[in-house]
């Protein structure tokens, strides 16, 4: 059986993207940043299975690595 997201998942992917688009005024840190968390986001939920620890953990770490990119 394939892998279908869950209502969470698509719900969490669709936000990211909704919120990426609020990134005109942003300095290109705070874009990595955004864009590494909710990246990260992403990929802890599918991850782990939609787990609510791994979604943070996820974003916490894609976060990081998105602010330190470039700086």
């Amino acid at each position: 059986m394939k892998y279908l997201p869950t209502i969470s998942t698509s719900a969490l992917l669709s936000i990211t993207i909704i919120s990426l688009s609020a990134c005109a005024g942003m300095t290109t840190q705070q874009k990595n940043t955004s864009i590494g968390a909710g990246a990260g986001a992403v990929a802890g939920a599918v991850l782990t299975g939609g787990s609510g620890l791994g979604t943070v953990g996820g974003a916490v770490v894609g976060g990081v690595i998105g602010n330190e990119i470039k700086k």
